[in-house]
């Protein structure tokens, strides 16, 4: 009992700390320790924190949210870059692709036509089908061989399911690469990069799961065009009549695919009619601007209608520069004269190219010629537009222009040799030739006009033999490819009769050739001083089936 009152009573050498002190001592005690065991006590008294090599604390939300969004932006760059794939599907050419999307489908597109969009599944991923072109050669087996449409659908059905393998496998390379390559990029750290591409294969794996658990087949009954494509319901008819009679609908998209195929083939099979022996066949066309398709279209119709004379009323050219000159040498071998004069893009350098082609005659400043019994004379525009250096003149200089032309046509008429056919490329110069020559003929509109001047000169405006060129893609509708047939007593080389022949524009399936007379050689009308024209009777069957209609007769209502 002494020890253990002894052991309560202070120490007489050692002073009391007072309490507040207390802890400054315990925190002293603690640093004091090994380095272990600071470790030790520390862990167990601290929020647990990763680091990275650097020090940095690591917070796993963010880095979980770093890495996915570098993952997915890797992927898409992945599918944009490198995820599109050549396909050749039945007698096209296709390419397809995986685009990310938020309400998935599929979307086939034709340029120019426009675009056909199915409801074909819901995912994060769309299926973008571009129809690049129709290969000639695989679409003429077609065109030659009709019996191979029985087997068209396996075939084509064959081709997608091998092409949507190969791009589902195409597709994960493109996303891990993309996400690999990203995701190094950004963190530098080869495991996370790996980490990113497994993330990226295993979200598209997640997508083309959606997208099969969600598929829907019968979209294809439901679909929605866009463009020029938005016409193809009238064409192979709505959903309800494609369930109901699939057979009709198989055979008439079997007629509707020959027929697309033949429009390639198209200026050749056009009608041939057998024109009067008593006349002279003058081909007018116009405005080709750099359509190198005008080249075949013009020598059908020099062959089918036994042309004697071909009449090109300028802008053959898009810029006149020396660059596109070569696209003028099929006009030396189209199976007649030609005779050109310059439009406002035509360049003087396109015209000194043309002078020197074989059976190509250039006009202008009211030249004249004689080709097969017809006089011709023709002015070059004044203007040429395509250089922005030089301010436009308008009228004024077409109608000066066209003075140079009448003066041409008076000094003719003086001598004994009156000319039979006028040239001008803007229909401005060409009215001045009103009362000094039957006919006058001019382009640049890109659209028919036939007028009879106060004089009495008949003036027929032709459209675009080329479609306006490369315009046609601009606009919601293409240009028609245009072009005329003028029938020419033989004696008087007055007109007789003319057909217009139009072809659809760019992706248009239609051709169309209407017969018109002048108002004189209407039934019932005052014979004229000239022969009228003989019937022609009816046409050769076309082989283009439906891409042509039959001729029909009409008045042009001008007089």
């Amino acid at each position: 009992m002494a020890r253990a009152a002894r052991s309560r009573t202070p120490h007489p050498d050692r002073p009391q700390r007072p309490p507040h002190r207390l802890l400054p001592a315990v925190s002293d005690g603690v640093r004091a320790l090994p380095a272990a065991v600071r470790r030790a006590y520390r862990s167990r008294r601290t929020a647990p924190t990763a680091t990275l090599p650097d020090g940095t604390p690591r917070r796993p939300i963010r880095s979980a949210l770093g890495l996915t969004a570098v993952t997915v932006l890797g992927a898409w760059l992945g599918l944009l870059l490198i995820g599109s794939l050549r396909v050749p599907v039945g007698p096209m050419d296709t390419s397809m692709a995986l685009r990310p999307s938020l309400t998935g489908g599929t979307r086939i597109t034709v340029a120019p036509l426009g675009d056909l969009e199915l409801s074909s599944h819901y995912a994060p991923v769309r299926l973008d089908v571009d129809v690049d072109r129709l290969d000639p050669i695989r679409s003429q087996a077609l065109v030659d061989h009709p019996e191979r449409f029985a087997g068209l659908q396996d075939e084509v059905t064959r081709d997608v399911t091998h092409g949507a393998l190969r791009l589902a496998l195409h597709s994960c390379v493109a996303v891990a690469c993309g996400a690999t390559a990203l995701s190094l990029a950004v963190h530098r750290r080869p495991r996370r990069a790996l980490a990113a591409g497994g993330l990226a294969l295993t979200l598209l794996a997640a997508c083309a799961g959606t997208a099969y658990a969600t598929w829907n087949p019968r979209s294809v009954l439901e679909p929605k065009f866009s463009g020029l494509l938005s016409s193809a319901p009238s064409v192979v008819g709505n959903a309800r009549s494609i369930v109901s009679e699939f057979h009709v609908y198989q055979k008439e998209l079997a007629r509707l695919v020959t027929n697309v195929t033949k429009l390639y083939d198209a200026t050749s099979t056009l009608p041939a009619y057998q024109p009067d022996p008593t006349t002279l066949r003058v081909l007018h066309v116009s405005d080709i601007h750099l359509n190198p398709g005008s080249w075949g279209i013009i020598a059908s119709l020099v062959k089918q209608y036994r042309i004697n004379v071909i009449v090109d009323t300028g802008d053959t050219m898009d810029h006149g520069s020396a660059a596109e000159n070569h696209f003028l040498d099929p006009a030396s071998s189209l199976g007649a004269p030609y005779v050109w004069v310059r439009g406002n893009h035509d360049s003087r350098t396109t015209q000194r190219y043309l002078t020197h082609r074989k059976h190509v005659t250039v006009l202008d400043n009211g030249d004249v010629t004689r080709i097969a019994g017809v006089r011709i004379a023709g002015v070059g525009d004044p203007q040429f537009t395509p250089d922005r250096s030089v301010v436009a003149a308008g009228d004024p200089a077409e109608r000066t222009a066209g003075g140079r032309l009448a003066d041409a046509l008076r000094t003719q008429r003086l001598a004994g040799t009156p000319v039979d056919i006028a040239l001008a490329h803007n229909p401005a110069a060409a009215t001045e030739a009103d009362g000094l020559t039957p006919l006058a003929l001019a382009g640049h509109l890109h659209h028919r006009e036939n007028t009879t001047l106060p004089q009495g000169t008949r003036l027929m405006v032709e459209g675009s033999t080329g479609g306006g060129g490369l315009r046609a893609v601009q606009n919601k509708k293409p240009a028609p490819v245009q072009a005329s047939v003028l029938y020419l007593d033989r004696k008087t080389k007055r007109l007789q009769a003319w057909d217009e022949i139009t072809l659809g524009g760019l992706g248009l399936s239609r051709a169309e050739v209407s017969r018109h007379l002048p108002r004189e050689n209407r039934p019932g009308a005052t014979p004229s001083p000239s022969p009228p024209l003989h019937s022609t009777g009816p046409p050769s069957s076309p082989s283009a089936g439906h891409l042509s209609r039959p001729a029909r007769n009409s008045s042009d209502g001008t007089g």
